[in-house]
């Protein structure tokens, strides 16, 4: 199985996040995160919640702050992050898949030699976010023009971060945009790195990791590194929902 395939196939009648979230295969999902680094959920969100969830961006009230990229050297483009409270559509993802990455998340750790345990509900963590002074949201909504790329970079934010996160494509490719494909790199120690470019549909996930992740060898597991971006948008507009778990200083 290859972290390009999609991993099951939500009707769209189960409505609220919490069911359809519930009804991918957990298991399939882990093997292939454990395996490449990412994974698709195949249409999490229909079109009109993408279209409803791009649409925010033009309403400053959402957002806590607003970032054009090229001004910090971390590509062309920009984005907004949200405030508190989240939307309730992106506030009830993030509350839902929690749960699901967090055994994954400490099942790495375990093999990492990592003594960090992530506890099993979303706000049980949080509360340890802001026991750190981690107190702002990360979520954030990302727009892209022609000529617009993200460079390979890992949303840390703090002391405390979760080793998994969400990127939800709000826009449909060859309509709305082309280029401006989900690339993840890994380097292994002593190796070249190695390059994953994920096609998304519209409404499609890509859960994927954030730092680092096990990988088996001879000796046993050892860490490896990752960085994600998006490459160049050639025409059109780009909307993408990052959903990431711990909050920032």
């Amino acid at each position: 199985m290859s972290a390009h395939s999609t991993i099951a196939r939500i009707p769209f009648r189960t409505r609220s996040p919490e069911a359809r979230v519930s009804q991918y295969d957990w298991e399939a999902l882990s093997a292939e995160l454990s395996g490449y680094g990412c994974a698709v959920m195949d249409r999490l969100l229909p079109p009109d919640e993408c279209r409803q969830v791009a649409a925010l961006y033009a309403d400053e009230s959402h957002f806590r702050s607003h970032i054009h990229m090229a001004r910090h050297g971390f590509g062309k483009g920009e984005y907004r992050y949200f405030k508190y409270p989240l939307p309730a559509l992106i506030g009830s993802l993030r509350t839902a898949l929690y749960p699901h990455l967090a055994g994954i998340a400490n099942q790495w750790n375990e093999r990492m030699g990592i003594d960090q345990r992530y506890p099993e509900q979303h706000a049980d963590f949080l509360k340890e976010c802001h026991a750190e002074g981690q107190l702002r949201p990360t979520p954030l909504l990302l727009q892209y023009v022609s000529g617009d790329f993200n460079c390979l970079h890992q949303d840390l934010y703090g002391d405390l971060a979760f080793p998994l996160q969400v990127a939800i494509l709000l826009s449909e490719p060859g309509r709305d945009f082309t280029g401006g494909e989900f690339v993840l790199t890994e380097q292994r120690p002593r190796m070249q790195s190695r390059a994953e470019v994920v096609p998304l549909r519209q409404g499609d996930a890509v859960v994927f990791a954030v730092h680092n992740r096990p990988v088996k060898g001879a000796k046993g597991n050892y860490r490896v590194n990752l960085r994600h971006g998006v490459s160049r948008v050639r025409s059109g507009m780009r909307h993408t929902v990052g959903i990431i778990f711990h909050d920032a200083k």
